[in-house]
């Protein structure tokens, strides 16, 4: 898969065919860009590296801010300023956009310094970047779990220059500024420097080693070189207060000099930095950092594979896997917060973005990482007294809760029917039994239900998730408190209309939320008026039957939007709350249903060129869903559940852990734009005939060979009420739950 990942799909404004049948009916309202990035990176690893021209989001790229429709255009075509580290992944408005220490090259005066220039002849693999500028200089960066190593290639120049600027970070955009608070920077020997910025509360520190030892060594301040200077100190720095500042080497560049940079980065002061540098590369340089990172991301990008004779296709996919595999930040021993050494992540943005698909990916392909992740949220909840929604390197608390409640419970409870080892359970269960009564969760407990409405979907489904890990630990009394608690669902919901009720919602409509996959799907299937009144309400959202819409293009105005929201449709993969509503037809035995959703959304809203995303890619999110609805598999997210629809692929093969699953078919048509679609007529695993729709997290952690035969037209498979993916029962009602 890695010769096949191009990490330029996503960096530009959504550009796919027009969608025709049924999704030519459905309407993003969200911008129609991936947000994405090419830059340098490593799986889950602590450091990015990408070409800076300070556009939103990531700092790569061309636009201005977006939050519906088509991107603005901030420059209408590629500039760089230089190069930056800890670049966002497919984020919207995340507030916090980092891009921390500027690498320049130069041929100009230090008074050029800040200056965009032409971005050329770019290329970029996994780990790896390179681009010209338009001075002439080659640039190349790649990564390390915790470094990163610069190589720049400069044409003959009298003074040629290699600049570091350690005031930057943030966009160019308005408001997307970010200002160190205080900063220190000194010179230790020829070629060696270190220095720390703490921005936003986090300290940000760094060992640098350049080669250049022929040229001069200095600092500079305002602009203006410090000739003999060796250190630099700054406190109480405000916006108004702030001159940029920072290192350079200069002198005389022969044709074709290399000057190579190697950097290491971290949370815990420039000693641990240097010890982070040296871990990541040793002695060695550039070459045989890109090559480790390599084969480390070779490694990772074989856990999946598919069987397709079409190199556009193969390359969506493995470019998925590719960005489902950057974040969150695994960064061990590196909380600046507290002095313990252990697990630390950041960058989850956010956790409802990642929470349905991203994460039980994590879960079955790296799970060593996902229990690593978990404990990093558990040390984050010891520390700052919650887990959180959205966690990033900064100090503060969670600025994500109007998104959702106690979204953090899916991941543990995946995790704790997986029988991993690795986690205290009963130390998580005192933090998700606290987490659960916060900010939403008091109106839950008094009242029997919260507003935002969606939460109190949050918090009785966080309830179940967290009934299933004190069952685990023995504390049955705990788990019974839970039950009628989790029962609360249905508190959310107008029997009158089978729809959630009226509420604000955050991004999107009742209709949005309305099709979460519940722990009570046969209750929520009864309160919709059964099955046929739950498939006419998906119907109608999926848009069955309805004529095509028109997307929204640059700057839609209010009407249009308006217009477009009144639809109540399905917003496609350009809402995460959408992202698992096409399996609510598998609770009602209409997997056929699913099939055709599915199958219209893979050959629509995917494609390549920097333009293949329908969306933003949300830290892997949206890529994880392309992963696992391709392959015909589908997570339930807390559920340790996997429901079966056709595959994309001929064949497909999935490392779940150490172990394999091959997934064949027979009787594949390969899906095109308007071709027919694929339809389940049986089952096997394991040479076992299979009449239910779904697979348990034990099946698919055990491996084996699962073939699903195919065809033009819907079968009796998965339709009988035996064969639907189980559900937890709760007393019939149609008032109020305790």
């Amino acid at each position: 898969m890695f010769d096949q990942v191009d990490p330029f799909i996503g960096t530009e404004a959504t550009s796919l065919p027009p969608a025709r049948g049924l999704a030519g009916t459905w309407w993003w309202p969200k911008p129609q860009v991936g947000n994405t990035h090419p830059g340098a990176t490593y799986p889950l690893g602590m450091v990015s590296a990408c070409a800076f021209s300070g556009a939103y989001p990531t700092g790569y790229g061309r636009y201005d801010l977006s939050t519906e429709g088509q991107p603005p255009v901030l420059y209408d075509h590629a500039l760089a300023s230089g190069f930056t580290h800890f670049q966002q992944s497919g984020t919207g408005a995340i507030r916090k956009y980092y891009n921390y220490l500027r690498v320049t090259p130069m041929l100009q005066p230090l008074d050029d310094l800040g200056q965009l220039w032409d971005v050329e002849d770019e290329e970029a693999e996994p780990g790896w970047y390179a681009a010209t500028l338009s001075s002439g200089i080659r640039c190349e960066v790649t990564v390390g779990p915790k470094s990163a190593v610069h190589r720049y290639t400069f044409p003959a120049h009298r003074d040629a220059r290699l600049v570091i600027d350690l005031s930057t970070g943030g966009l160019v955009i308005p408001h997307g500024r970010t200002v160190p608070l205080r900063a220190h920077l000194e010179t230790l020997a020829p070629g060696v420097a270190q220095g720390e910025i703490v921005v936003e509360g986090a300290p940000l520190a760094v060992h640098v080693e350049c080669d250049a030892m022929r040229w001069r060594q200095m600092l500079w301040y305002d602009r203006r070189l410090m000739p003999g200077g060796t250190r630099l100190d700054f406190d109480r720095i405000r916006p108004t207060t702030l001159r940029p500042f920072g290192l350079m080497w200069a002198g005389p560049s022969e044709p074709g000099q290399v000057v190579e940079l190697r950097i290491g980065f971290s949370l815990r002061g420039v000693e641990q930095a240097r010890a982070n540098l040296e871990a990541d590369c040793g002695s060695s340089g550039f070459a045989a950092r890109r090559a480790a990172t390599q084969a480390d991301w070779r490694t990772h990008l074989a856990k999946v594979s598919v069987d397709t004779d079409s190199p556009a296709r193969a390359t969506v996919m493995a470019t998925a896997l590719y960005h489902a595999s950057i974040k969150p930040c695994l960064a061990s021993d590196e909380s600046p917060y507290w002095p313990t050494p252990g697990p630390f992540a950041f960058d989850l943005a956010t956790m409802w973005d990642i929470y349905r698909t991203q994460l039980p990916l994590l879960t079955a392909l790296v799970p060593d990482k996902a229990v690593e992740l978990a404990n990093a949220l558990l040390h984050i909840a010891e520390e700052e007294g919650n887990l959180p929604i959205g966690y990033r390197m900064a100090r503060g608390a969670d600025r994500f809760s109007r998104q959702g409640s106690a979204l953090a419970h899916t991941f543990f409870a995946d995790l704790c029917r997986a029988g991993v080892d690795g986690i205290d359970w009963d130390w998580a269960l005192v933090h998700l039994h606290n987490d659960m009564r916060r900010t939403y969760g008091e109106d839950f407990l008094l009242r029997g239900r919260a507003h935002p409405i969606s939460h109190t979907l949050d918090l009785a489904f966080a309830y179940w998730c967290t009934a299933v890990i004190a069952r685990r630990v023995g504390d049955r009394a705990l788990a019974d408190q839970f039950t009628p608690l989790a029962a609360r669902w249905a508190n959310a919901f107008d029997p009158a209309t089978g729809l959630l009720h009226d509420s604000e919602f955050y991004e999107g409509g009742k209709w949005n939320y309305s099709f979460r996959l519940l722990h009570d799907m046969a209750g929520r299937i009864a309160l919709a008026g059964g099955d046929d009144g739950y498939v006419g309400l998906l119907d109608r959202f999926f848009g069955f039957g309805a004529p095509a819409v028109r997307q929204p293009g640059l700057a839609p105005d209010p009407h249009e939007m308006a217009a477009g929201y009144a639809l109540n449709r399905f917003e496609g993969l350009n809402n995460e709350p959408d992202m698992e509503a096409p399996w609510g037809y598998h609770y009602a035995g209409r997997p056929d249903r699913t099939a055709e959703v599915v199958q219209a959304v893979v050959t629509h809203q995917f494609g390549t060129g920097r333009g293949g995303l329908p969306g933003n890619d949300d830290s892997g999110g949206l890529s994880s869903w392309y992963v696992w609805a391709s392959l015909g598999l589908f997570p339930v997210a807390g559920q340790d559940l996997f429901l079966l629809h056709p595959p994309s692929w001929r064949s497909g093969r999935l490392t779940v852990g150490d172990a394999r699953l091959d997934l064949e078919t027979a009787g594949f048509v390969d899906p095109e734009t308007d071709g027919p679609v694929n339809h389940v007529q049986r089952v096997t695993l394991n040479g076992h005939p299979l009449e239910r729709s779904w697979l348990s997290g034990d099946e698919l952690r055990a491996g084996g060979r699962l073939i699903v035969e195919l065809g033009p037209a819907p079968s009796g498979w998965g339709t009988a009420a035996a064969s639907r993916p189980p559900s937890t029962t709760v007393p019939p009602t149609n008032g109020w739950l305790p």
